[in-house]
């Protein structure tokens, strides 16, 4: 019980930690569930158009959250749109542990797959990774509400940065899959997948337009961003 409480502890303190870094390039929060991803045109859960990161569309059946999340993850969906449709589910799924459980056993289930059957599958592993990642940061940001959020018995012991690190070395759309990183891994920031991501990122792409709005500050443009924190792209 005491180690338990210690590692509760710990990941409060550091979680802490980071969004205190974060607050002076974005808007404070947890980065995976409190920063809307800007993804153009491209189809995700239903969603109001609001400034606030928890717009959910009111009366959406929950019941359907799992086949359609699951339908919005084809293999040719980019990793920024993934990144918003998860994120979306997760603020869905708070009503339902029943739900989140769900979604999660199938993520999971396809990325297993994928290993036992041999298939190189980057984005089954990084969409299992990233939703773990998401519910250990929505954790923190409903624990006031008594939500079933703050007791995290869904993903203990769950290691979804791994995963996403494993789906990196499996190749994929390496820049965007370093920028999910760059916002789960603990410790100073920038780290290493930030500054991976922006040196990767294509002017005009969805990636370099989410880095430079919620990380730009007084930079425009990825140019600008790299200037600022002092790195060139490859």
């Amino acid at each position: 019980m005491h180690t338990t409480a210690f590692h509760r502890l710990g990941f409060r303190l550091v979680l802490l930690a980071t969004l205190f870094t974060f607050a002076s390039t974005a808007e404070a929060g947890p980065p995976l569930l409190c920063h809307p991803f800007e993804i153009g045109n491209a189809k995700s859960l239903p969603w109001v158009q609001s400034q606030d990161w928890n717009s959910p569309k009111i009366g959406y059946d929950i019941a359907k959250l799992n086949e359609e999340t699951i339908a919005l993850l084809s293999p040719d969906v980019p990793v920024i749109v993934r990144m918003e449709t998860l994120r979306r589910a997760v603020i869905y799924s708070e009503k339902d542990e029943r739900v989140a459980y769900g979604l999660l056993s199938r993520l999971m289930a396809r990325a297993l797959d994928a290993g036992s059957s041999g298939r190189a599958d980057a984005l089954a592993w990084f969409d299992a990774g990233y939703l773990v990642e998401t519910y250990k940061q929505a954790r923190w940001m409903y624990e006031k509400q008594s939500s079933w959020l703050s007791k995290q018995n869904l993903i203990q012991g769950m290691n979804g940065y791994a995963w996403v690190t494993k789906a990196l070395q499996l190749g994929g759309d390496a820049a965007a899959m370093e920028f999910a990183a760059s916002l789960m891994k603990e410790g100073a920031w920038p780290n290493e997948h930030f500054q991976k991501a922006l040196a990767g990122a294509a002017d005009g792409s969805l990636l370099a337009r989410n880095l430079v709005a919620q990380f730009g500050n007084q930079a425009k443009s990825v140019a600008e961003l790299r200037a600022k924190f002092g790195k060139g792209k490859n």
